[in-house]
Formats: C-alpha cells, structure tokens, sequence
C-alpha cells in the first residue's frame, strides 16, 4: 500500500497533539488568569494567612507535564519550538483582543455590554504581559536544567530532572512575573486604580505563588511515570538519548 505523501508518522501525531493541548492549555491560562483564587491556609507564610494567585494556574500541571514529555522523548529543540509556537500563539491571541476592543461598538440590548468586555479583557493587560515574559523565560529555563539533568542522571532518576527542572524554573516564573505585573508594569501603565506593589512585597507575593506551584509539582510526579508507560506502551516511543556529562 502505497503511503500518502504528507503522512505523518507516529512520533509526529504525538508530537503534534501534545504540542496541540500545550498551545491550547497557554491560551486558556492567559484568558482565565485575569480572575483571582485565594485558599485559606492553616498557618501564616510570610506574613500571609492564604495562598492568592490567578486561575490561569489551573493549566499549570498539563503544561509542566506536556513541557518534560516533550523534552523527554523529542529533545531540547523541539520543546524549544513549542515553547516559541506558545509565545506566537499568546501574542497573536494579545492582538486579536487589542482589536476587537477597539472595533466600533453597536450599542442593541442583545449584545454584551461594552464596560463588561472592557472590563474582562482591558484590566488584564499588564498581567498578561508579565506571564508572557515570565513564561518565556521560565520554558527556556525549565528546558535547559531538565536537559542538564538528564545528561547528568541519563535515563536514571525521572523524577529529578522532571521535578527539578520545574522548581527551579517556576522559582524564575515567579518572581519575574510578580515584579513585572506588580511594580514594574504598574509603573509603565500607571493606573490610579492599580499602584505599583513595593519592591519589599515583591518576595511575599512570589513566594506564595511558588509554594502552590512547588506542590503542585510534586504533588503529580507520579504522573510522569504514567505518561512515560503511555507513551511506551501505547505509542512504541522511547526516549531521546543524550550524551553525558564528562567527569
């Protein structure tokens, strides 16, 4: 049987579902992040009786876990790309939003309210923003010290470069966009409404972030053995070899 022409294998119909459910799990975080969570807690952390942040964290274990698999079985340079289809897709996204609020308003009872769509997508600019930023720098890190790890650990330890690579690069995320969507951003885009946080604050308001993001990554380690004998089991994948270390 002859194959089509432009037929794709099977590593890459998984590699472009996975990129797929990245994409559209970025999207969904920026749009939803504009709403805010607060859990109370049963002990004070720096000075915080509860842990505060946006629900664009509701995607973050899909994409922690999308960005390792990734890397894991298609290499650096591919979880590279995804991460910059990410960022093309966000910022297309950003523009189209931008556009419609500028677009005339036909004012008739069967259409949404202009204040309310201002108000939804017109009060989260600097936030998206700073996740933007933020979210480029924290992949590429996250990348980076999983590819470190593993030319370290070689095909040892999953769950070291898995879990790794996340804590310390949401440690990055966090304080980047606590400072850019809090201090600096604010201080750009100066709304009255919406002053700039103090330097001082800055720490609290990463940290508290990172502590539900650093449980988190722990919490679904398992998962990531999971994913792994899907992927071997259901797909016939294995993962990319890399060289290792030199002592």
């Amino acid at each position: 049987m002859q194959q089509e022409p432009h037929a794709f294998t099977g590593a890459q119909k998984v590699y472009l579902w996975l990129a797929t459910i990245f994409i559209a799990s970025l999207l969904i975080a920026d749009i939803v992040g504009i709403k805010l969570f607060r859990i109370p807690l049963p002990f004070t952390l720096f000075g915080f009786d509860a842990i505060e942040h946006t629900c664009g964290m509701l995607t973050f274990p899909v994409t922690f876990l999308l960005t390792d698999l990734v890397n894991e079985y298609y290499g650096p340079r591919a979880a590279r790309r995804i991460t910059y289809l990410g960022l093309a897709a966000a910022v297309f996204a950003f523009g189209v939003i931008n556009l419609a609020q500028a677009m005339p308003y036909l004012d008739a009872p069967y259409n949404v309210r202009k204040e309310q769509f201002d108000a939804i997508f017109g009060s989260a600019k600097v936030m998206y923003m700073a996740s933007l930023c933020a979210y480029l720098v924290g992949q590429l890190s996250d990348i980076a010290v999983f590819g470190f790890f593993k030319r370290l650990t070689g095909q040892r330890f999953v769950w070291l470069r898995a879990t790794g690579s996340t804590v310390i690069s949401q440690f990055i995320d966090s304080f980047i966009v606590s400072y850019l969507a809090f201090s600096l951003g604010r201080q750009i885009f100066a709304d009255p409404a919406s002053p700039p946080a103090p330097l001082s604050a800055i720490p609290a308001i990463a940290i508290t972030g990172y502590m539900l993001k650093f449980t988190i990554a722990i919490a679904i380690t398992p998962l990531i053995y999971a994913a792994r004998f899907a992927m071997h089991r259901w797909f016939g994948l294995t993962p990319i070899a890399v060289a290792p270390i030199e002592p």
